[in-house]
């Protein structure tokens, strides 16, 4: 299996961080987010790795086979996977953004996964968005499941009710789930610029596509902004490794 990572954009939420490299080289507990992302894909068994790059993208070099999103910073995620598009037809593909960290663990268990496309989602979610947000509603988005199957992805809520995990921004394609994606792109045609891959996903649900969920527990972080990293610097610097709830190192 193979695995593509998606760090094409700037990321301008980090703000003067991300003026001369790309979000995916921000440091963070003493490696960039891509190092921690390429060594938990080789420590789980991932030696054939692909990064998609874009602003930036001489800077971002590594143990990987690299492609260009040449619009990156006219387009969005989306179009960055639809580049692509090559290995998704030719075999299952693992598929992470570059803006979080995370277990082996978490990749083993969705590269099992049997379904043609399937994404990985934190059923401790509000452990990690308590600590992020004053009110962790106010940027949790709506997920529902039922039986390892998607029902439910991307709306804003106030009920914690409609929450049944975070997805994390870890997919798994298998070509015949890449196909559907595909022809749907096709058919959106420009207006898939700037289309980010929560609304896929609900474009893919409601026209009946078979979306499977992986549930993990903790053991991973997402990086919008400065403030996530020295969050994160501070739970690993007060915390015995493995006793925070999203400590996403492991034992080597």
């Amino acid at each position: 299996m193979k695995a593509i990572l998606l760090a094409a954009g700037r990321g301008s939420r980090m703000g003067e961080r991300t003026r001369d490299l790309p979000k995916c080289l921000a440091p963070l507990a003493g490696k960039t987010l891509l190092q921690w992302q390429t060594e938990a894909l080789l420590q789980a068994g991932f030696d054939d790795i692909v990064v998609a790059r874009g602003y930036k993208s001489e800077t971002v070099q590594g143990r990987f086979a690299t492609l260009e999103n040449p619009r990156w910073a006219e387009t969005n995620m989306v179009r960055t996977l639809q580049c692509a598009a090559e290995h998704l037809r030719s075999g299952p593909c693992l598929v992470s953004y570059t803006d979080i960290v995370y277990h082996p663990d978490h990749l083993r268990a969705l590269a099992r996964c049997r379904e043609d496309l399937a994404i990985a989602y934190d059923a401790r979610w509000k452990e990690l968005w308590s600590a992020r947000f004053e009110d962790p509603l106010s940027d949790a988005e709506t997920f529902l499941q039922k039986d390892g199957i998607l029902e439910t992805i991307g709306g804003k809520t106030s009920d914690e009710n409609d929450i049944q995990g975070q997805y994390m921004g870890l997919l798994l394609f298998r070509p015949a789930g890449w196909n559907l994606a595909e022809r749907k792109l096709d058919a959106l045609g420009s207006s898939a610029d700037k289309l980010d891959m929560t609304s896929l996903l609900r474009h893919l649900l409601a026209e009946g596509a078979k979306i499977g969920t992986v549930e993990v527990s903790g053991k991973w972080c997402e990086a919008d902004n400065q403030d996530d990293l020295a969050l994160y610097e501070r739970k690993l610097t007060g915390s015995p490794q493995g006793t925070w709830s999203h400590d996403w190192r492991w034992d080597t």
